[in-house]
C-alpha cells in the first residue's frame, strides 16, 4: 500500500567539544583545523546548521586526510537533507576510518533516504551489533529506517521484529505503531495492520498518515469505511500535498470521482509542478466528461515525462474524444515506439487513424493488437468491424465469429454479424445473430430495423411487423421503421393503417431534411462568427431556425451572435430557448 515517506531520521553526533580535536603537530594549518573544527561543533549544538556546515567545510579543506572532518560534515548534510553530499563526505569517512560508528550510521541513513536499501542494510547491522556491544540501542528513528530497507529488500518479517522489538524497548509512539501497521500491511497481514493503526489514533487522533493508511487496510479488508478515513486524512492535513495525492487516487480508484477531483484539485494547487497530482487529476476528469481539461494535464505530464507511455496514451485517446485525431497520432506513435507490447496504444492509435479516414493504417494497428492478445474478443471484434469499414466482409466475418465465440454475453459481435450476413444476403443467419443480440441487448432500435428488414425478405410477415414496430417505438424520430411497416401492413392488406405509418414515415423524413439543412446553416453560422462576420453569422442562424425553429445549437449561436452585437436582451431570450428545448430533448430520451 502507499506510504508515506518518514521524516528525515537523523542521528546527533556526540562530537568532542574538550581539548583538541586533532594530534598536536607543530602545524598552523592543523591549529586552523582544529579551531574551525571546535567552532562548527558549537554551531552544530546551538543548531546553527549553516555555521557548521561552513567550519567543517573549512576543516575537511585544511586537512582532507582526517576522518573526523568529514564523518563531523556529513552529519551535518544528513541532518539538512543534502543526501548525496552526506554520502560522498561518510564515504569518504569511513575510507579513512571503517570503525567510526557515527559515520556508519548517518551513512545507512543517507542510504535509506535514497532508496540504497542494499546499502544501508549491512551498516544498519554493523550499527546495530556496536550497539549491543555497549549494551546500548539504536535511536527509534534510526530503527525506522533500518526496517524499512529490511522490508524494502525483502525481509518483511525481520523489519516487523526489529520494531516490535524497539516499541518494547523505547514505548511505543503514535508514530511508530502507524510505521509498523505499514510493516504489516507490506506483508498483507490486515489484521495486524489495522490493529496498529488503530493503536495509533487511540494515541494521537489527529495524526493523518494513520487515518490514510487505515484506509488502506480496510478497503482491502473490506469493511468499514475507508473513503472517510482518507477524506480525514486531507482534512487534518490540509497543507499536504502527498496525502492529498494518495487519498485522492485512492478515492479515485474506489470510483469515487466526485470526492477524489476536489482533493486532487488541492493537491495540484499546494504542488503546481507534481506529475502524479496531474495525472491522477486528468483521468477523474477523463471520467467524468471534463476531457478538454483532462487532455491539458496530461500535455503537462508528457512534456515533462517524455517516456511516461501511460501519459502519452491517455493523452491520444483525449485529443481524439474532442474529435482532435490528427493530433493524437503523434502522441500515440511515439508510446508504441516506447512501448511496442501496449495493446492498448495499438487500439487508440488505430481508432485515431479510422477517425482521420487512414482506415488501412488503423487495420494494421488491430492486426498488430490481435498478434498481441489472440484470445481478446475486443481485439478480434474491433479488427473485424474495421475490416467492414473496408467492406471487406470475407475477413470481418471471422474476426467477429472469434469476438463472439470468445464474449458471448457481449451483444456487440452478433450485431454487427447480422448487418454483414445481410449484406451478403444470408438472411437466415444475419436474422439469428440478431436475435441473439436483442436477447442480450433490446434497447437497439437499429438492430429490430434491421431484422424487420430481414424478417419481411423471407416474406415472415407477422414477425417483420412485430419488429419493425418495436424499432419505431425506440427510434421516434426515425422514418425507416415506419416505410418499412408500411410495405408490410399492404402485403398483410391492411391498407389503412399502411397509409397511416407512410404518412407518419414521409413526415419524419422531411424533419430529417430540414434538421441535416439547419446544422449545414448553423456550422455555417459558427465559422462566420468565428471569422468576425457577425451580421453574415446571424443571417445564418435565422436561416438554420427557418428550417428548424426546434434546432436548439441554431439558438445558442445565434445567442452568441447578438452579445457581439450587444444585444444583450435578445441573446438572453435565445439562451433561454435553447435550454428549454435542450431539456425537453432529454426528457423524450429518458421517456419510457
Amino acid at each position: 500500500m502507499g506510504r508515506i515517506p518518514l521524516q528525515s531520521c537523523l542521528l546527533l553526533l556526540s562530537l568532542g567539544a574538550c581539548g583538541p580535536a586533532f594530534s598536536q603537530q607543530a602545524s598552523s594549518t592543523l591549529e586552523q583545523a582544529n579551531a574551525d573544527y571546535r567552532a562548527g561543533v558549537a554551531a552544530l549544538n546551538g543548531n546553527d546548521l549553516k555555521m557548521a556546515q561552513e567550519k567543517f567545510e573549512a576543516v575537511v579543506q585544511l586537512e582532507p586526510d582526517i576522518e573526523l572532518g568529514h564523518s563531523a560534515l556529513g552529519a551535518v548534510l544528513v541532518r539538512g537533507g543534502e543526501w548525496a553530499a552526506a554520502i560522498r563526505e561518510l564515504e569518504r569517512a569511513l575510507a579513512l576510518k571503517p570503525d567510526d560508528d557515527a559515520a556508519q550510521v548517518n551513512l545507512a541513513i543517507a542510504y535509506a533516504e535514497t532508496g540504497a536499501y542494499a546499502k544501508a542494510l549491512p551498516l544498519f547491522a554493523q550499527a546495530e551489533t556496536a550497539a549491543r556491544a555497549r549494551s546500548a540501542r539504536l535511536p527509534a528513528q534510526v530503527i525506522v529506517l533500518y526496517a524499512k530497507s529490511l522490508a524494502a529488500s525483502g525481509q518483511t518479517e525481520s523489519a516487523i521484529a526489529r520494531m516490535r522489538e524497539s516499541a518494547a524497548e523505547n514505548g511505543a509512539s503514535a508514530e511508530l505503531h502507524d510505521d509498523l501497521g505499514s510493516l504489516y500491511a507490506q506483508s498483507r497481514d490486515w489484521p495486524h495492520a489495522e490493529e496498529e493503526f488503530q493503536q495509533a489514533l487511540r494515541m494521537q487522533p489527529a495524526l493523518a498518515e494513520a487515518h490514510l493508511h487505515l484506509g488502506f487496510v480496510l478497503q482491502a479488508e473490506r469493511k468499514g469505511d475507508p473513503a472517510a478515513e482518507w477524506t480525514q486524512a486531507c482534512a487534518l492535513a490540509p497543507q499536504n500535498a502527498q496525502i492529498a495525492i494518495l487519498a485522492g487516487k485512492a478515492l479515485a480508484d474506489a470510483g469515487q470521482d466526485g470526492q477524489a477531483a476536489p482533493i486532487l484539485e488541492r493537491a495540484l494547487r499546494l504542488d503546481p509542478r507534481s506529475s502524479t497530482a496531474q495525472y491522477e487529476l486528468a483521468l477523474v476528469y477523463q471520467r467524468t466528461n471534463r476531457v478538454s481539461d483532462a487532455a491539458n494535464l496530461f500535455k503537462k505530464v508528457a512534456e515533462a515525462e517524455p517516456k511516461n507511455s501511460a501519459a502519452l496514451i491517455n493523452l491520444g485517446l483525449a485529443l481524439s474524444q474532442l474529435q482532435r485525431a490528427q493530433d493524437a497520432l503523434p502522441y500515440l506513435q511515439r508510446a508504441i515506439a516506447l512501448d511496442p507490447n501496449n495493446l492498448t496504444a495499438h487500439q487508440d492509435l488505430a481508432a485515431a487513424y479510422i477517425q482521420v479516414d487512414q482506415v488501412a493504417s488503423g487495420v494494421r494497428e488491430l492486426e498488430t493488437a490481435l498478434k498481441l492478445a489472440p484470445d481478446s474478443p475486443k481485439a478480434h471484434y474491433d479488427l473485424g468491424v474495421a475490416y467492414k469499414l473496408q467492406d471487406d466482409a470475407a475477413d470481418a466475418i471471422p474476426q467477429l465469429e472469434a469476438a463472439e465465440k470468445l464474449d458471448p454475453a457481449s451483444y456487440e459481435a452478433p450485431y454487427v454479424l447480422g448487418l454483414l450476413y445481410d449484406q451478403v444476403a444470408r438472411y437466415a443467419e444475419a436474422a439469428q445473430q440478431l436475435e441473439t443480440s436483442l436477447k442480450l441487448h433490446s434497447q437497439n432500435g437499429d438492430a429490430w430495423s434491421t431484422l424487420g428488414s430481414i424478417y419481411l425478405k423471407q416474406d415472415k410477415l407477422p414477425e417483420a411487423a412485430a419488429a419493425l414496430r418495436k424499432a419505431a417505438q425506440q427510434l421516434p424520430g426515425e422514418s425507416n421503421a415506419h416505410l418499412l411497416l408500411a410495405n408490410v401492413l399492404i402485403k398483410q392488406g391492411d391498407t389503412a393503417e399502411a397509409a397511416e405509418e407512410r404518412k407518419i414515415g414521409a413526415e419524419l423524413m422531411r424533419s430529417q431534411m430540414d434538421e441535416k439543412r439547419a446544422l449545414v446553416a448553423t456550422n455555417s453560422g459558427k465559422s462566420l462568427l468565428e471569422a468576425g462576420k457577425v451580421d453574415d453569422a446571424i443571417v445564418e442562424f435565422r436561416n438554420a431556425l427557418s428550417f428548424d425553429p426546434k434546432y436548439a445549437p441554431a439558438h445558442l449561436g445565434l445567442a452568441n451572435a447578438l452579445d457581439k452585437q450587444g444585444k444583450t436582451v435578445e441573446a438572453a431570450a435565445e439562451r433561454k430557448q435553447a435550454r428549454a428545448l435542450a431539456v425537453d430533448s432529454a426528457k423524450s430520451e429518458t421517456a419510457p
